[in-house]
């Protein structure tokens, strides 16, 4: 693995991470289908996250991990 992939991994990382609290929804009282819309951006959220994750396995999981191919 290059080390352009592992940067690409880690802004990924730094972005899952940052975005995992709303924080710009703290304030909001907004529901949709009877759950807050914060409810709804973690589920969200968990989706991208589980997403990346299994990307991330497929690709470079080996390398990271100190596994050769």
């Amino acid at each position: 693995m290059s080390s352009r992939s592992a940067l690409g991994w880690g802004i990924v990382f730094v972005v899952l991470v940052a975005l995992a609290i709303p924080w710009f929804l703290w304030n909001d009282a907004s529901m949709v289908a009877g759950l807050p819309v914060w409810v709804w951006w973690h589920v969200g959220w968990m989706v991208v996250t589980t997403a990346a994750f299994a990307a991330f396995a497929r690709r470079d999981w080996g390398t990271f991990a100190g596994v050769a191919k």
